[in-house]
């Protein structure tokens, strides 16, 4: 057997039998948990707060007044352009956070779904209790849909896709 042989051999056989993981895919991660929890997010808040009346496009300018306040309503297209922007720059900054968490704690890669729930739960509390204090928009109003859409909709729509994302591409 040549040298080149042999070590292409011993490379490819693993200590004990057991199949290698496949790397980790951090961008791949990120960006199917952040563009899934970022469209159902935004579709469940459609749903949600149009069952009360409001209009997508309505509902995108008030996530632009996060910003830009009151006046977001006043600036048409280009408000309900920037609050759908804002609202994916937070689902991949969620999906970020979350991946970088389970590089230090393997427990959100081994439990994804236990943790990626408890982890919407989080990103609805961070983003009605600390974003919306400091936002241009003050403290959030509470009605059936946010208590819906919040801790309900963000668990299994926000912080599932996330964790699974993370799970299945970043073992």
């Amino acid at each position: 057997m040549s040298a080149s042989s042999a070590s292409s051999v011993s490379t490819s056989s693993s200590v004990g039998g057991a199949m290698p993981s496949p790397p980790a895919r951090p961008l791949a991660a990120i960006f199917w948990g952040g563009l899934l929890a970022g469209i159902f997010d935004i579709t469940q808040a459609f749903i949600g707060f149009g069952l009360l009346g409001a209009k997508p496009f309505r509902i995108l300018q008030h996530i632009a007044g996060g910003v830009f306040g009151a006046r977001s309503m006043e600036m048409g297209w280009t408000s309900a352009a920037l609050g759908l922007i804002f609202h994916f720059t937070i689902a991949f900054t969620a999906a970020a956070v979350y991946y970088l968490a389970s590089r230090i704690l393997r427990v959100l890669v081994d439990r994804a779904v236990l943790c990626g729930l408890a982890y919407g739960e989080l990103v609805f509390l961070f983003m009605y209790f600390v974003v919306l204090l400091i936002s241009a928009l003050g403290p959030a109003h509470f009605s059936v849909a946010t208590y819906i859409t919040g801790p309900i909709g963000h668990t299994l729509l926000v912080g599932l896709p996330i964790a699974l994302s993370v799970r299945r591409f970043a073992r």
